[in-house]
């Protein structure tokens, strides 16, 4: 700790020397990386889908409990397997001035159904038989079976149709959001509040120290998660800054390569999820900034699996296993491990792999900038990996991650997972009439894969927000999302040098 205060502090006087004021207009949002895409259609990724909430429109959003509630439309289910939604009488036009009708809705759920558009959204609509225009406020959707989970489904940003039906990523997608989409750059986004034309920027810092020391020299005004602990409780102690915590539902786990002659057997995915002090990181690394985790589902979410045994560390037993594959102290077990270059990242890397090596697995972590590492696992070129699930809504997530017909592009079986158990459980849970039904059988899955270990489930991350002198009125939320930023104030230096 002493030494990484001396840097900081090293660091900062460099910073104080070597800059001018900074900019006063305006409202600036460190990233720790830039996201894919903000192209609804295509948008995976944490950040992605974070900054498009701020940007688009949804027809139903989700209540605290994860229960879907109407956001651009409320909606009648006309029968078994026909919704109609209407469009709210008060709904903002796009940012270019265009009206938004329900052409542009359907339009939009066209294209990420289209299997030529390649959207990584169209295995979760995959029961939408026909989306259609009814006049120019109602939408009309036919699905091929019953499911009582639509409405949730149709979180989807909308689109003007004519961009909805390009090929290929947008680079300025048009939204009818409260910001508007004003350009985008290697180093960042510019976005506008369409209320009262604030600036806002996301700029991207990738080292953590570096996106602190900003935020204390006033270059950055905001910087939520991606931070290691002690540069939060750092942050905290320092004048003129607010730090805040609150309990999240992102779900980090290790993942495995099942097509790999090596981690697709179950004895070795054993021995690694036994090898794991999982407290241990939580109590070192996270500073108790995280609760363990047993499923992607928490035990509180409606098709949660309550009674899931938590995984224990047994080094002994890891070791007999591995031994009984012929891997012992002089011949180990070596893995290959891929992550995110980020810092805290690769330390939490860094302490698997120490834990590993005392079962006798020796592990090679290979670290990338975030699209290449994220390239490569969604292609399936890794033994091992980690990552986490943001936002988890729907339970129909499962079938998103775990059906072995949802291999990317299609999907997010980035492991090459199959199982004929599942894969039924799955269907069930999609053919259900009622959400009890559908629980049901969504257990029956959390169950099989937390045996099959598709996945050793790390924990639930905690969020922490950073935010300097002259943000007010911004405040967390469990799922991680910006939306906060809809209604946060920047106060003058006058108010900000008084407070």
């Amino acid at each position: 700790m002493a030494i990484w205060r001396t840097t900081v502090g090293l660091l900062l006087v460099l910073l104080l020397s070597g800059c001018d004021s900074p900019p006063p207009e305006g409202l600036r949002f460190g990233l720790a990386s830039a996201p894919l895409t903000l192209d609804p259609r295509f948008a995976t990724d944490a950040a992605g889908e974070r900054i498009a909430r701020l940007l688009f429109a949804r027809l139903t959003d989700h209540d605290e409990q994860g229960r879907a509630v109407p956001a651009l439309a409320r909606w009648q289910q006309l029968d078994a397997t026909r919704y109609l939604f209407i469009l709210d009488p008060a709904r903002a036009g796009f940012s270019n001035g265009q009206p938004l009708t329900s052409a542009d809705v359907v339009a939009s759920y066209r294209a990420v159904l289209d299997p030529a558009i390649g959207s990584p959204h169209r295995e979760t609509l995959r029961g939408i038989r026909a989306v259609t225009a009814v006049g120019a406020v109602q939408i009309l959707f036919e699905l091929e079976r019953p499911d009582p989970l639509l409405p949730g489904r149709l979180t989807l940003g909308i689109l003007p149709a004519a961009q909805a039906a390009a090929a290929g990523r947008l680079t300025l997608p048009i939204g009818s959001g409260p910001f508007a989409l004003l350009d985008q750059d290697s180093d960042g986004i510019r976005l506008q509040r369409r209320r009262d034309g604030l600036p806002l920027r996301f700029l991207v810092v990738g080292d953590p120290t570096v996106r602190a020391l900003k935020l204390l020299r006033g270059e950055l005004d905001l910087i939520q998660n991606d931070l290691p602990p002690e540069i939060a409780g750092w942050l905290a102690e320092q004048a003129g800054i607010g730090v805040q915590r609150a309990a999240g539902d992102t779900f980090a786990y290790l993942g495995f390569n099942h097509a790999d002659p090596l981690t697709g057997r179950l004895a070795i995915r054993q021995a690694i999820a036994l090898g794991i002090d999982r407290q241990a990181l939580i109590s070192h690394l996270f500073r108790d900034s995280a609760t363990p985790a047993e499923s992607v589902l928490p035990p509180d979410h409606w098709a949660g699996h309550p009674d899931l045994q938590p995984l224990t560390h047994d080094p002994v037993r890891a070791r007999q296993l591995l031994a009984g594959l012929g891997y012992d102290t002089e011949h180990p077990l070596h893995l290959g491990y891929k992550t995110s270059a980020d810092p805290f990242r690769l330390r939490l890397a860094a302490a698997i792999q120490a834990q590993l090596a005392a079962v006798n697995i020796a592990v090679d972590i290979q670290s990338y900038d975030w699209g290449t590492f994220y390239g490569d696992i969604k292609a399936g070129r890794f033994q091992l990996y980690s990552l986490a699930w943001v936002g988890v809504k729907e339970p129909d997530i499962l079938r998103h991650i775990y059906h072995s017909e949802s291999r990317p592009p299609g999907g997010a079986n980035r492991g090459r997972y199959a199982s004929p158990l599942v894969d039924l459980a799955l269907d069930v849970a999609g053919r259900a009439a009622t959400t009890d039904d559908m629980a049901a059988a969504y257990r029956t899955v959390q169950a099989q894969v937390r045996d099959d270990l598709v996945y050793v489930p790390l924990w639930y991350e905690h969020h922490v927000v950073a935010m300097g002198p002259r943000v007010t009125g911004y405040r967390l939320r469990r799922d991680g999302a910006y939306d906060a930023l809809v209604d946060v104030s920047i106060r003058t230096q006058h108010q900000a040098d008084r407070d």
